[in-house]
């Protein structure tokens, strides 16, 4: 390791361990604990966003880190992207008193089905992409095999040595040993749209369901295939929970770096179907809820949606024996929602980012939107995300205003 890229490496994580160790850490892991054990408090904010974004890819990308060590890059990404979120956006965000690292986990998004799940860029910077499904006919579900959970153990401690080298005195290394079917990987869905294409897919329930049913079922157990040889393995940990929040609860322990094993029935999870925010309530729990259910079962507690509209599908969910909070897609009708979940789940409202920040600040209609939908969601448990912010227009003060001023109206509330 060059003693420059370490110097780099160190300042920054002393930076951030300063920032992890602020009282206003613990008052947030009080508030997201008791918002999602149904008590009430003040409406936590997030403004969430990552690498997958235009804006941030511009800040934070290929060429603007300043270590020269490809492995480190991505940890000196990690910390300033965390640090950014501290100093210049201000939102409930848990910075967290250590550093994650991603053992060497068998598996890759897009590739874990046997088959690569191809995808066409835009020529466009941040325009959408486009399906290649490589399942074009029925026949090609012979290609599929699922993706069993392995660790390549010399791997990871090459990696642990290195990344403790440089700031392992300062930060705690979490080693997350997490099966590559989780989240968004292992909720079906997002794999299946992929593996058949959008259209493709909206078709099958029609003219091919015994075919789709049979491809249903095999993923399905293939996810369940690999979380339990992970979980037999004692590889999941309290940092495995995902709820596309912060994993706080009364009901489970708080998150902690290398727990030691746990069960799923520890930790919260998540699941998703985006692509289905189009099909009726029954099609969706006929051709994928049956299906991500008995994957979800064996989570203590999980969230459901992403950004699909699931107005029509409350009742749907209340099947999920665990679930604790629903997502409330931009697209969705706030007041419908509020109404049908009241104060049985934690409302997890996702206003537009378009509307919000991406194009343009205008201070009074954000005021109208979110007071608008707080007040429909008066009695319930809402917090407030915003997500998928693709871009600041250049101005990067603009979260940061956004949430002083979200905050300055839900306290109204």
């Amino acid at each position: 390791m060059k003693q420059k890229d370490k110097d780099i490496m160190r300042g920054l994580a002393e930076r951030y361990r300063d920032i992890a160790e602020l009282p206003v850490q613990e008052e947030k892991k009080r508030l997201w604990r008791d918002h999602l054990s149904l008590k009430p408090t003040r409406i936590p904010i997030l403004a969430t966003y990552g690498m997958w974004n235009v804006w941030c890819d511009q800040l934070w990308g290929k060429g603007t880190m300043e270590c020269e060590s490809p492995f480190l890059q991505q940890y000196e990404r990690a910390l300033r992207l965390q640090i950014f979120n501290h100093e210049e956006v201000g939102d409930d965000l848990i910075q967290h008193s250590w550093l994650t690292m991603r053992a060497s986990v068998k598996g890759v998004w897009g590739g874990c089905w046997g088959v690569n799940e191809a995808m066409h860029a835009s020529d466009m910077e941040g325009g959408a992409a486009s399906f290649d499904p490589p399942l074009t006919n029925w026949d090609d579900m012979e290609k599929l095999t699922w993706t069993p959970h392995e660790i390549d153990e010399k791997d990871t401690a090459r990696n642990l040595e290195v990344l403790s080298e440089a700031v392992g005195d300062i930060l705690p290394i979490d080693v997350s040993r997490t099966p590559v079917l989780n989240g968004a990987a292992g909720d079906i869905s997002t794999s299946l749209a992929k593996l058949r294409g959008l259209e493709t897919l909206m078709m099958d329930m029609y003219e091919y369901p015994e075919e789709l049913h049979r491809l249903l079922a095999f993923m399905r157990d293939g996810i369940l295939a690999n979380n339990q040889t992970a979980e037999e393995a004692g590889d999941y940990s309290m940092t495995s929970g995902l709820n596309q929040a912060e994993c706080y609860t009364d009901s489970l322990e708080d998150p902690c770096p290398n727990s030691g094993p746990r069960k799923r029935k520890d930790l919260f999870g998540f699941v998703a179907a985006q692509e289905y925010t189009l099909i009726s309530p029954a099609f969706h729990e006929e051709f994928m809820a049956q299906y991500q259910r008995p994957i979800m079962e064996h989570f203590g507690l999980i969230h459901y949606g992403c950004c699909e509209d699931l107005t029509r599908k409350i009742d749907m969910l209340r099947t999920f024996t665990n679930l604790r909070s629903i997502a409330v897609a931009p697209t969705a009708n706030v007041a419908k929602c509020a109404e049908q979940i009241g104060q049985d789940y934690v409302i997890s409202w996702r206003p537009n980012p378009a509307d919000m920040v991406c194009c343009g600040y205008n201070e009074d209609l954000v005021t109208r939107i979110v007071s608008e939908a707080i007040e429909a969601c008066r009695g319930c448990f809402p917090h407030i995300h915003l997500k998928d912010v693709e871009t600041l227009e250049g101005d990067n003060t603009r979260l940061k205003r956004w949430v002083q001023l979200v905050r300055s109206i839900t306290e109204k509330f």
